[in-house]
């Protein structure tokens, strides 16, 4: 019978035998310690896991937090939650415990390789009911899932259903296969129009000095300005990143991870924070100054930046992550559907929230076109 346990800090679990349950992960077990010591206001992080005498055996990252409903409407929808949060903060503004993590590009619980099917449908449904008891020891009030992807979701769904967790679409994940051997090819497969303005606007790039760094503090300063100008821009806020988390994750990860600046001149207008594997980039965050950025193009320049990135290194897979959705197909992305989980502990509250969870979901065009 397994043990299961909620670690406090990832520094108490061996680093390969984290990362032995999760295969393939570029989010691996560095870039989460990094999370976990970049000191996101708000948050306290623990990880689940499962035993078996001194072997890992399942484990999945998890997180506390106050929670407030309106994290994820937008529009009209969430000006008015926004005002009903702000009269009644405790009405809509719950404790949280949720398995995954804030910074992670989806959701994932790892198995050691040596289970099977069967043993890994097993060990969910226990992991869920030691979560339960630790949200409750937490007086955490609701419980969610973050981000599981469609494969996963498909492969242990009956697992989370069994427990009562009511789900709602998430933000997809957008990607790109590097199936192509040069930026020309690449330009060949989108619409003639795209293709023109494509070019058009990487014209700009003959303005711009490109620095890549795997150290930043020198212009951390610089950076966390262009991050706050550009989360501010954004409906979509849930943890606000500290500079310890660009210094950490860059310090965590020599050789797979590295910003790119963007500069006019002596000014930095963008940088961009990525993280990769011998297979795939992942786009972690793009920030911008939006007044002077814009007319260069920096959006559509980083994107080329990063698949010419992908060509040389050959790299197969170019993961650009859960925003500017329609830009992203256009650009030829596809999208990989995330469901999250949720469960309040009063039966009541669940159903109303289940009523209420179509309000709560990603927009509409994104589920349409994941």
């Amino acid at each position: 019978m397994p043990e299961f346990r909620v670690i406090n800090s990832l520094r108490d679990i061996e680093k390969q035998q984290w990362d032995v349950c999760f295969p393939g992960a570029v989010e691996d077990y560095n870039y989460l310690l990094a999370i976990e010591e970049s000191a996101l206001e708000g948050f306290s992080f623990r990880y689940l896991t499962a035993w078996n005498g001194s072997v890992l055996q399942s484990a999945t990252p998890m997180f506390l937090t106050n929670y407030s409903l309106d994290t994820t409407l937008q529009g009209a929808g969430k000006k008015l939650i926004h005002g009903i949060n702000n009269a009644l903060p405790k009405l809509l503004t719950l404790r949280l415990a949720c398995l995954g993590s804030p910074c992670t590009e989806h959701g994932a619980i790892g198995f050691h390789p040596q289970l099977d099917e069967r043993e890994k449908r097993a060990l969910i449904a226990d992991l869920l009911v030691c979560f339960e008891t630790y949200a409750a020891s937490q007086s955490c009030r609701l419980l969610g899932i973050k981000d599981i992807p469609e494969p996963f979701q498909r492969r242990f769904g009956k697992q989370f259903q069994a427990a009562r967790f009511g789900t709602v679409p998430g933000m997809p994940t957008a990607w790109l296969n590097i199936d192509f051997a040069s930026i020309d090819e690449y330009l060949s497969r989108l619409s003639s129009s795209t293709r023109k303005d494509m070019r058009r606007k990487l014209r700009s790039s003959d303005r711009l000095r490109l620095e890549y760094k795997t150290n930043v503090d020198d212009v951390l300063a610089e950076i966390m300005t262009l991050y706050h100008d550009t989360r501010n821009r954004s409906e979509w806020q849930f943890e606000e990143l500290t500079p310890g988390y660009f210094q950490g994750v860059l310090a965590r990860m020599p050789e797979r991870s590295f910003c790119t600046l963007y500069y006019a001149g002596n000014q930095l207008l963008a940088a961009n924070l990525l993280i990769h594997d011998e297979h795939t980039l992942i786009d972690k965050f793009f920030c911008m100054n939006g007044e002077y950025g814009r007319p260069y193009n920096l959006y559509f320049l980083s994107w080329f930046t990063n698949i010419r990135f992908c060509l040389e290194r050959g790299l197969m897979r170019y993961q650009s992550g859960q925003a500017y959705y329609e830009n992203k197909l256009r650009l030829g992305s596809r999208l990989t559907r995330n469901t999250i989980y949720f469960k309040h502990r009063n039966m009541l509250a669940q159903g109303l929230l289940r009523f209420a969870a179509p309000l709560l979901s990603a927009d509409e065009t994104l589920k349409k076109s994941a």
